[in-house]
């Protein structure tokens, strides 16, 4: 079925119409033949001037304008021109009900309960079922190769996020570059760190406009049958992810990484590059569950704003956490920086010496139980000769398993905070 609007539509195409249907109020007025519409309203006192296009015609009768008639004649009678004038409400109810009482009318309901004889049916409306004509694999290639090539073809966003994140890579470079095994070292791995998770989470703030710039296109296309709402919603996680979350995030690795000068082991490399991509997975998934039901783009940022802001209070350096009433303490599992920086540290504090004093004599960990080589002076963070005891310090497990933990916990709150966003999507108002 095709339906096109035609705007006053000249003769020539009018002659082309082989049923015509005109609605006052959402009443009908006439349903039958084109040809025969002329006829029908002369002979209900509306007779159309010889020279005018029936389609304006038509349209100044059922709109109640009277010079619609204005130089009618029926039968040598003269129209009062004072009843032409009435109002508007009287015209179509005049219209509604000669309608009813010709024989279009009848001919029309004969057509109908032919129709629907043996048929069941109801007033009330029917709840709307969304049918398919292609597979899911297949509307899944076509609107994810759509995406793509919406984003190569308007490149701005793209193109920014990678420029900003080289900028910011540079910049985070410039200031901690070298890091060196001393006290300040520590300082200054902790605040790069922080800023490296931290950065990750609010430059997510731009998937807030993955589902609201484009909600009405969704809405129709969804209602008519295109594709699935789970189609939509894999094509846009996976062009965001891949274009704007994944290749940012390995170029901010090793831009940033190497300046620094954080541990060179090829291990420790790829640890930390696979828990600032996950870190930026997570944050992006709660940036989509948060905006997928707004529809204005500065709400949801203020929301995913706040949300950011007090994650990063429970992320571990602007508080130490073992000191926080229990009341609140279980926040701390809700902050998606907290995750990422623990893992982060334990990644590059474990195995780092940040005092060479001689006279140094061994002492025993408190939370591994492992032996640690310690100057006398060390009873405090900025005295802390091993990374190890830094991470005692902060209250930190650094086993194997304390470092995957967080990995996993960020895995869980991503998977968590999709199902969100989809449901938002799923359930939304659609139709009106």
């Amino acid at each position: 079925t095709i339906i096109m609007s035609i705007h006053q539509p000249r003769y020539s195409i009018y002659r082309l119409f082989d049923s015509l249907t005109l609605l006052v109020s959402g009443k009908q007025v006439y349903h039958g033949p084109a040809q025969n519409a002329l006829d029908y309203f002369a002979d209900i006192g509306y007779a159309c001037e010889a020279h005018n296009n029936p389609a304006d015609f038509f349209l100044d009768v059922i709109n109640g304008d009277s010079t619609a008639t204005a130089m009618n004649k029926i039968q040598g009678e003269d129209i009062d021109f004072e009843e032409l004038s009435g109002s508007r409400q009287t015209i179509e109810e005049r219209l509604v009900e000669e309608y009813r009482n010709c024989s279009y009318f009848r001919d029309t309901q004969v057509e109908l309960e032919r129709i629907t004889q043996g048929k069941q049916y109801t007033t009330k409306p029917t709840s709307r079922t969304i049918t398919y004509n292609s597979s899911f694999f297949t509307q899944l290639h076509w609107v994810l190769g759509r995406t793509f090539r919406n984003l190569a073809l308007n490149p701005q966003t793209s193109v920014a996020q990678l420029g900003v994140t080289i900028f910011l890579a540079l910049i985070v470079g410039a200031i901690f570059f070298g890091v060196k095994d001393d006290q300040s070292g520590i300082q200054n791995r902790i605040g790069a760190l922080f800023f490296i998770t931290t950065n990750q989470c609010f430059s997510t703030l731009s998937a807030a406009e993955l589902f609201i710039t484009e909600r009405k296109l969704f809405v129709h296309e969804y209602i008519s049958g295109y594709y699935r709402v789970s189609v939509y919603f894999l094509s846009k996680i996976l062009s965001d992810i891949i274009t704007l979350r994944t290749i940012p995030a390995i170029i901010f690795s090793c831009v940033a990484y190497f300046m620094i000068g954080f541990k060179t082991t090829p291990a420790a490399f790829f640890i930390f590059m696979f828990t600032v991509t996950l870190v930026a997975y997570t944050a992006t998934a709660m940036t989509m569950a948060i905006s997928a039901d707004q529809s204005v783009v500065a709400m949801a940022n203020i929301f995913m704003t706040i949300s950011f802001v007090f994650m990063m209070i429970f992320s571990g350096l602007l508080v130490n956490l073992p000191s926080i009433m229990n009341w609140l303490a279980w926040l701390k599992y809700l902050s998606i920086p907290r995750y990422g920086l623990t893992a982060l540290e334990i990644n590059e504090f474990v195995g780092l010496k940040f005092c060479e004093d001689p006279a140094i004599h061994t002492t025993m960990s408190p939370a591994s139980g492992m032996m640690t080589n310690c100057s006398m002076n060390t009873t405090h963070a900025l005295g802390m000769c091993t990374g190890e005891q830094y991470l005692d310090y902060l209250g930190i497990e650094y086993t194997t398993w304390g470092l995957w933990e967080n990995h996993v916990a960020l895995a869980i709150m991503t998977l968590i905070f999709l199902v969100i966003a989809y449901l938002k999507l799923r359930f939304i108002k659609k139709f009106t």
